[in-house]
């Protein structure tokens, strides 16, 4: 007998795997998004101006949602992936690229700084393909899983760039009924 497991414990590890990282992915999208006051209700975010290309407000938790799903399934294919050489790699690109993507919301939604938040996404636009080239030596169909999350994150990174172009100032905005209080 050559084989370390058999293909129904493959089976069952990719299983554990996804149980556990399907939620978390997901879960952790969730926190980062709601955490910075993420949504078109937020009122500095009401105020900015839109580009042409802003999908309506009611797209991104679905899209997001879907995608982080993908992400979790994707990773879960290359956690039970026992024994392959970039195993490790992939699993540490993934982490990486999962920070800058939960670190995007708190730019733009929490700091309002939609520099930061463009920065942010571009180097997460990177992160992503070497994830990919990762995970495609590991397994090609947790590569392939990514590729709809990488299309949304380049539509993202244009979507980001023309929010700075259209509202330059915008970190400087302040809230008409936000409360000022002045000791003497």
């Amino acid at each position: 007998m050559n084989r370390l497991a058999s293909p129904a414990q493959l089976r069952a590890s990719l299983l554990r795997w996804a149980l556990f990282t399907v939620p978390l992915v997901v879960l952790l999208g969730f926190l980062s998004g709601y955490g910075a006051g993420s949504g078109a209700d937020d009122p500095w975010f009401a105020a900015l101006d839109k580009p042409a290309i802003y999908p309506p407000p009611a797209a991104f938790g679905i899209v997001w949602t879907i995608l982080y799903a993908l992400m979790g399934f994707s990773l879960a294919l290359v956690c039970s992936a026992w024994g392959a050489r970039y195993r490790l790699p992939a699993i540490l690109a993934f982490v990486v690229q999962l920070l800058l993507n939960l670190a995007w919301s708190p730019a733009f939604f929490a700091l309002h700084d939609i520099r930061l938040a463009l920065g942010t996404i571009l180097a997460l636009d990177v992160a992503v393909l070497l994830t990919i080239a990762l995970f495609w030596r590991v397994r090609r169909a947790a590569a392939l899983l990514l590729l709809p999350y990488l299309a949304w994150i380049l539509f993202a990174t244009a979507l980001n760039w023309q929010f700075l172009e259209l509202n330059p100032n915008a970190g400087t905005w302040q809230d008409p009924n936000a409360v000022q209080r002045i000791e003497l």
